[in-house]
């Protein structure tokens, strides 16, 4: 429906058409607030993860902070839609944990992939390649590698949290029960509550209430002040290395990071848009051009500015749940992460036993998509486990989803159903393949 432009209506109303969409200022407010709560658990958790790359912790709160805000402000004034956009939980896993750690990448390189992988983005969205590749991957293995991370983060929120250890003979092991253990316990068991109850923000208030805790216990120490200025972002800033990343061997990263991008966003908005009232009378998305546009500048921007890859999130449906149904609502919600960076000397003494369980309750979110999945159907069940079973064992998002693309194309050679295996899927089996021998 076109907007309709009334002098008698006020500004905000006639840009982000309030009435139109059945509205109000403070029915916006309401659902950007509510969005915000709910995924403010970012500004803690991203500098977590990224911050074992040896990235500075400070400037990763102020750029998580800038990221989130430029990728939501986009949302709201260009796409006019209530969603918010982070640096996605995942890809800043598969960042830290696979490219740096796991590959020896620097971080300033793995910026470099992320960059690239935002750049080839865009190019085949202009082509319109992006919604072609999309439909060409099963529902079974986009699924999969959605759970499959979502235990990959789980099993990293557990090592966080020291409830999972090393063991020479066993490989893993449970840990022995610390202070910091019994309280990041606690802190789950609180987090779990909370999202039970449909607490909106469960997941912050479980960070915050775990760290004071931590504070009570001796664990953690008081900031001297609640409220500074940023901390300067100079020290990650355009600091990516894309030279470096434009490697042979990093062909399979890039491609990962692009697919689970892809994966999220085209989840999380068809998702959204379902709640919000944003599907035309064919069922499409609407102005979903414009929506999976703003998730490539965002990601763009957010590797310039020092970040993985930014992504919408589904968090957004608890603020269209609480009424948010336009872009002011997201207008709102970025206004709030600017806000935020204003509160760094608290976040920076957030400890890893506080975010651990933070992390654990993101993997179960993403986790319970198995009931999507035919597990009835061997077809679909092996690549789906090996998908799902690989990224945690090898610690490697981009291994899980290689063998589960590899293994989805040879079970349907090997059983005739070649009706399966389009030309797309071929050719990710051929970049999957790739990146197992590189």
């Amino acid at each position: 429906m076109e907007r309709v432009i009334s002098k008698k209506r006020g500004f905000l109303d006639n840009f982000f058409g309030l009435t139109e969409n059945g509205s109000s200022l403070k029915q916006e407010f309401i659902g950007g607030l509510t969005t915000f709560l709910t995924m403010a658990y970012i500004i803690f958790v991203n500098p977590s993860i990224l911050g074992a790359t040896g990235m500075d912790k400070g400037a990763l709160i102020t750029v998580t902070c800038l990221a989130s805000f430029i990728g939501t402000i986009i949302a709201a004034l260009w796409a006019n839609v209530p969603f918010a956009l982070a640096p996605g939980m995942g890809l800043n896993a598969f960042f830290t944990y696979t490219l740096v750690m796991g590959r020896g990448v620097s971080w300033e390189t793995a910026l470099g992939v992320v960059f690239l992988s935002g750049i080839f983005f865009f190019v085949m969205a202009l082509a319109g390649i992006r919604e072609k590749i999309a439909a060409a991957i099963p529902m079974s293995l986009r699924t999969s590698v959605t759970v499959g991370i979502g235990l990959f983060i789980a099993f990293i929120g557990l090592q966080g949290l020291g409830f999972i250890v090393d063991h020479p003979a066993t490989l893993v092991a449970i840990g022995t029960f610390t202070t910091p253990l019994v309280l990041g316990i606690v802190g789950l068991i609180i987090t779990l509550a909370l999202e039970l109850k449909g607490v909106k923000g469960g997941i912050l208030i479980g960070i915050v209430s775990t760290t004071v805790l931590g504070v009570l216990f001796g664990e953690v120490s008081l900031p001297k002040s609640f409220m500074s200025a940023p901390p300067s972002i100079a020290p990650i800033a355009l600091k990516l290395d894309i030279i470096s990343a434009l490697k042979i061997s990093l062909i399979g990263p890039i491609f990962s990071f692009m697919f689970v991008d892809l994966f999220d966003s085209l989840g999380t908005v068809i998702a959204c848009s379902k709640e919000a009232g944003l599907l035309d009378k064919d069922g499409k998305v609407k102005n979903l051009g414009k929506i999976l546009h703003t998730d490539v500048t965002a990601t763009i921007a957010g590797s310039l500015l020092g970040t993985s890859t930014t992504t919408c999130y589904i968090e957004s449906a608890s603020g269209i749940a609480a009424g948010a149904r336009t872009g002011l609502s997201s207008l709102f919600t970025a206004l709030l992460f600017l806000a935020a960076m204003l509160f760094t000397p608290i976040i920076g003494v957030v400890p890893a036993f506080a975010t651990a369980p933070a992390l654990i309750m993101v993997g179960i979110y993403m986790f319970k998509n198995i009931i999507d999945i035919d597990l009835k159907d061997l077809k679909i069940a092996v690549p789906a486990f090996i998908t799902i079973i690989f990224m945690p064992l090898t610690y490697s998002i981009s291994m899980g989803m290689s063998l589960g693309f590899i293994s989805y194309i040879i079970i349907h050679c090997v059983t005739g159903d070649f009706k399966k295996l389009n030309p797309t899927l071929w050719g990710i089996g051929i970049l999957s393949l790739i990146n197992l021998l590189v």
